[in-house]
């Protein structure tokens, strides 16, 4: 079983945690950013607002669905992020939130926003 955290071993995933999430804001940002400017110079471009060809269309809506998808995703993920800071700040992080025991240092490492431990985890992905 996992042992408890050293304040040194919160210290070091604090860091990664704000490393991470300051990463994932500028991924979001620029996602942001290359879809307004791409909708703007359309407008900009394109007068009529008629499309040169279908598959313009297609691409572009596709584009724009998987920009989408991503930017949810990374907000998803900076959630977790700010409520494992949230976690260490009144000193439950590193301890899963359904059954209350450590986590595992190999698993914090890999995912360090992660609530629960592998086998809370496994059983509430899948539930029998």
């Amino acid at each position: 079983m996992a042992a408890s955290l050293k304040p040194e071993e919160i210290g070091s995933y604090r860091r990664l945690l704000e490393d991470l999430g300051d990463r994932l804001r500028g991924n979001v940002d620029r996602m942001t950013d290359e879809a307004l400017r791409r909708n703007q110079g359309e407008a900009s471009t394109n007068l009529s607002n008629v499309p040169l060809h279908m598959a313009d269309v297609g691409t572009e809506n596709y584009d724009q669905e998987f920009t989408l998808g991503l930017i949810e995703n990374e907000q998803e993920t900076l959630k977790l992020i700010d409520e494992a800071m949230v976690r260490i700040g009144d000193g439950t992080y590193g301890h899963c939130a359904e059954c209350d025991q450590p986590i595992a240092k190999a698993r914090l490492s890999a995912l360090p926003y992660t609530r629960y431990c592998i086998e809370c985890a496994r059983k509430l992905e899948n539930p029998e």
